[in-house]
């Protein structure tokens, strides 16, 4: 090159899912049949009336301008009135929901509308690869907190209180979790609330993953009293409605937040295609009974899942949501990323290392819904001729 890398990026990795997926393909294209169980990427398609919707307003030739960078008023009526629907939530639809280009755009914006260089981040661990990235491409400073399966995985604010923060602004959230699938009641909500404005801290909760093999209501944090002082929540359609390609999120809050937010972003992107905010409106409008035949696809696919990480000898709870199933991996595998990779080099079946997520998840393996029940089936098959073949990865159950 002929000039050098900024020095933000000597902290921050390429993101591990474009490495690894470069080796999958690599495997493939040298005839290998990978059975990808990695990543949350759904499969199934979006809702008839969401594509129809999509297509009939690209047909129209005054549809593929700018747009505004609140995007249009019905996307955002749209979008709180599910809120309301689904979370028992009241926004105002001009000034408390700003639509984004995908949930992981806004936590960009925000770091970058909030945080000055030397700011500290609360940011959970195990927890979304990109809230520490995003905190170090912005210098600031992540602080982790641990999350641990002995406290269901929920913060320990004790701990918590321990700590000097004095120079922390945000603290990142992610309830049902990812990876773990742990949940947060609205009580933990309103103990963390406490917390943040105990220590004027600004929490960002990322829920995408609400309305995915969730067997109890959906929770937003924003439901807790006074929760609009001190929070901000994203969401996102990619998960909950089958649309991970087609970049539609939110982030919903108080208006003096989104203002500030909207002075990045509009700097950042010239407003989202129109017949995609016109397909979103339709997407939201979705019944219940679209949803459950979701859930119910994944859930029958989860089971074999289930088998899967029992070959394994994996520890796991059925009381998990979202769409992942995350696993204790067995004590006498000494390096599970090796053992992962000996299984995706040799039983050509690709699956997460929980240490991606932090050093909280070094004995986990992450297990994604996103395949079908086929799919998963031959990823059983592959794994115990693997372990018929290779005796040294005979596994014993943890402890």
């Amino acid at each position: 090159m002929i000039i050098p890398k900024a020095n933000r990026l000597n902290q921050v990795q390429e993101y591990y899912f474009a490495r690894k997926l470069a080796e999958v393909r690599t495997l493939m294209a040298q005839g290998h049949d990978v059975v990808n169980l990695g990543i949350g990427d759904p499969d199934l398609p979006a809702s008839a009336e969401t594509v129809v919707a999509l297509n009939q307003s690209a047909e129209n030739p005054k549809n593929h301008g700018y747009q505004a960078y609140r995007s249009i008023p019905a996307l955002r009526q749209a979008m709180a009135k599910w809120y309301q629907q689904v979370y028992d939530v009241a926004l105002d639809s001009e000034t408390e929901i700003l639509p984004l280009m995908g949930s992981k755009e806004g936590i960009f914006h925000i770091s970058l509308a909030f945080l000055n260089p030397g700011d500290q981040v609360l940011v959970p661990n195990p927890g979304y690869p990109a809230y520490a990235a995003v905190t170090r491409l912005v210098n600031a400073e992540p602080v982790f907190f641990d999350l641990t399966e002995e406290n269901n995985w929920l913060p320990d604010l004790d701990a918590l209180r321990q700590l000097d923060t004095s120079r922390v602004k945000l603290m990142w959230l992610n309830y049902p979790n990812m990876p773990t699938g742990a949940l947060a009641t609205e009580a933990d909500f309103a103990e963390i609330i406490n917390f943040a404005r105990e220590r004027e801290i600004l929490i960002v909760h990322d829920n995408p993953y609400s309305l995915v093999l969730n067997e109890k209501p959906p929770i937003s944090i924003l439901h807790a009293p006074e929760a609009k002082d001190c929070c901000l929540e994203l969401n996102s359609l990619s998960k909950s409605f089958n649309m991970a390609g087609w970049r539609v999120g939110m982030v919903a809050g108080q208006k003096e937040y989104l203002d500030t937010i909207i002075a990045v972003k509009s700097n950042m992107d010239s407003g989202m295609f129109l017949p995609v905010q016109h397909a979103a409106i339709a997407a939201l409008a979705n019944p219940e009974s679209w949803h459950q035949e979701r859930n119910a696809v994944y859930r029958a696919r989860r089971e074999l899942i289930y088998e899967l990480l029992d070959v394994l000898n994996c520890r796991y709870s059925k009381e998990a949501t979202g769409m992942f199933v995350w696993g204790r991996v067995p004590d006498n595998v000494a390096d599970v990323e090796a053992f992962l990779n000996q299984i995706l080099y040799e039983a050509h079946v690709f699956l997460t290392p929980g240490k991606i997520f932090g050093s909280n998840g070094e004995r986990y393996v992450r297990i994604s819904v996103c395949a079908t029940k086929d799919q998963i089936q031959k990823a059983i098959d592959n794994i115990k001729a693997l372990l018929v073949r290779n005796k040294t990865l005979n596994v014993t159950a943890p402890s």
